[in-house]
């Protein structure tokens, strides 16, 4: 449902992430523990408690002890308590018995909303794919053969999903440095960032039942920003012939905030056209295009702003492929696009891209220059509609901290 146009009772500044046509959840620590809340402008609404004070009405309290509780309770349950949480903030008689349970946003610690099941990062933006072709494979075509006909993608590390604001360690790895036939063991010198859109899922699948693309909107809770750092040297070395896995593995960082789907109704556009035509289990609704804009931040200096709207494999369709032998959904998976790029230069999602990998470092407004992370740096991913109600993600936000000390070598006897 598309949430109506009505006002909040509670002041939100105009350029605020969360007016009340959004109400993303989270997960934060109040006096009693962890509880599920939403944002509303620079406050949290603490859900949990208003179900305790039985404001709730029609609504399960146990569906909404937390983002995991709420994902169980199934599409009927967000629905209503989404409508009704709208009518608690747009009624001034409700005022008085719901101010007691907002709390200032910047007074909150926020927690991993949900626990992530499974974590599947897909690689779907044209331009990005063509843009490491380009880098990587210079003298052939910039695709691969299968790309346009099918999402790529590979399964992550769900335990390492952490929330924004969780400080992200240089892995350790092997790499081949240029020149050399053997590898060496240390911190990775090319770590990197990758700026992304995930989806929650909330309804699970059975084993062995594909889901139809038709079918997506009764799995997909909602969207949150999603950065998969990336350490370059360590999965150049890794990658073939299984894939990503060191070099990926080692941190997700996503936003603290999950939009729901019925938020972002105003924001859907058309997707892209495909050639060629996909294979039949991957034709999909052509209105899951969805106008967001990601802010790349590096130390405060904005460095790229991806647009989402262009990316090539939809949501449904990665649902479609991801489940196609039968693989079932669980709740809580979370499903990310790949790297999101645009045509221009100032829309590459990632600093392999905009720095050319390394040969055209940026420069930040410290007059500082980067090809890859350094230590100390921080990244900050935002995400805003282009079209629709202005809403946004909230910050999704990593700072690099130096890499574990080495061990030392035993190999040899004392």
């Amino acid at each position: 449902m598309t949430s109506p146009a009505v006002t909040s009772w509670l002041p939100v500044p105009e350029d605020s992430d969360f007016p009340l046509a959004n109400l993303p959840y989270g997960r934060f620590v109040a006096a009693g523990g962890p509880a599920l809340g939403v944002a509303v402008g620079e406050h949290v609404l603490d859900v949990t408690a208003l179900a305790a004070g039985h404001l709730l009405h029609g609504v399960p309290t146990a569906a909404v002890g937390s983002l995991d509780s709420l994902l169980a309770a199934g599409p009927a349950v967000w629905s209503a308590l989404r409508a009704r949480l709208v009518a608690l903030l747009s009624d001034p008689a409700a005022r008085e018995r719901v101010q007691p349970h907002l709390s200032p946003a910047e007074s909150l610690t926020m927690l991993l909303p949900f626990a992530v099941a499974d974590f599947v990062d897909f690689y779907s933006s044209l331009e990005h794919a063509t843009n490491l072709g380009r880098l990587f494979r210079p003298n052939a075509e910039a695709l691969l053969p299968n790309w346009r006909h099918l999402p790529v993608g590979y399964h992550g590390r769900a335990g390492t999903v952490v929330v924004s604001g969780t400080p992200i360690r240089r892995p350790s790895g092997q790499s081949l440095a240029a020149g050399t036939t053997a590898p060496t063991f240390g911190p990775s010198r090319r770590l990197d960032v990758e700026a992304e859109v995930g989806f929650v899922i909330g309804a699970p699948s059975r084993l062995g039942a594909p889901v139809p693309a038709a079918e997506a909107a009764e799995h997909v809770f909602g969207l949150v920003l999603v950065n998969d750092w990336s350490a370059r040297d360590l999965q150049a070395w890794e990658y073939q012939p299984l894939g990503p896995f060191l070099g990926k593995s080692f941190a997700t960082t996503i936003s603290p905030w999950v939009l729901p789907l019925a938020a972002l109704d105003g924001a859907r556009v058309a997707a892209p056209p495909q050639q060629p035509e996909p294979l039949p289990y991957l034709r999909a609704p052509g209105d899951w295009g969805f106008d967001l804009t990601i802010s790349l931040e590096v130390n405060g200096t904005v460095v790229s702003k991806p647009p989402f709207a262009g990316m090539y494999w939809t949501i449904p369709q990665q649902l479609a492929h991801a489940t196609a032998n039968g693989a079932s959904l669980r709740r809580g998976d979370l499903f990310a696009s790949g790297t999101v790029s645009g045509p221009r230069s100032d829309q590459r999602g990632s600093l392999i891209e905009l720095t050319w990998n390394g040969t055209q470092p940026l420069t930040l407004a410290d007059g500082s220059t980067r090809s890859f992370l350094q230590d100390g740096d921080v990244v900050t991913l935002r995400g805003r509609t282009a079209r629709g109600p202005e809403l946004g993600f909230g910050d999704c936000t990593g700072v690099i901290t130096p890499a574990r000390p080495q061990l030392p070598d035993v190999s040899a006897d004392a």
